[in-house]
């Protein structure tokens, strides 16, 4: 399988009875990096087939439970990401999208690729994730569950 240049980031969300809304953000096993699910398409999905798989993959979410794609997009460097000698060389920035997954009453299954994962509110998880662009994501979720705008 060849790694594509398109990025995904996936935010789980559940909303429980006592707190409100509550976001899903992942600890990398390799480094000190809070994130939400992230991952590259292979060969030649889309970004929502990536996007389901990474969630699949990453956190044991099914790949039927309801995504929704986010307005939210960042570029990312191309020296970010390697191999990619195969991706064209006037190619400078990975372009990354941004899902939304409703994990409402399931169990996250972790990977190997991270350690741990927190449940957090809207405040809690944008003080604690390292890259800008989840924030960002992460802000426009929010004002749509908040006004109930999907």
């Amino acid at each position: 399988m060849a790694r594509q240049p398109l990025q995904v980031i996936v935010i789980p969300f559940r909303k429980s009875e006592n707190v409100g809304y509550q976001f899903a953000v992942f600890h990398r096993a390799d480094d000190s990096m809070w994130q939400f699910i992230a991952g590259g398409a292979e060969d030649d999905e889309t970004a929502e087939q990536t996007a389901r798989r990474e969630a699949e993959e990453e956190a044991g979410i099914s790949k039927g439970a309801r995504f929704f794609r986010l307005d939210s997009r960042a570029s990312v460097p191309k020296t970010a990401f390697s191999p990619t000698d195969h991706w064209p060389k006037d190619l400078f920035v990975v372009p990354e999208y941004s899902f939304a997954v409703d994990v409402s009453g399931q169990e996250l299954d972790l990977s190997h690729e991270h350690d741990k994962v927190r449940w957090l509110s809207f405040k809690e998880a944008t003080r604690l994730l390292t890259w800008e662009s989840n924030r960002i994501a992460l802000w426009e979720l929010n004002e749509r569950l908040n006004t109930d705008i999907r």
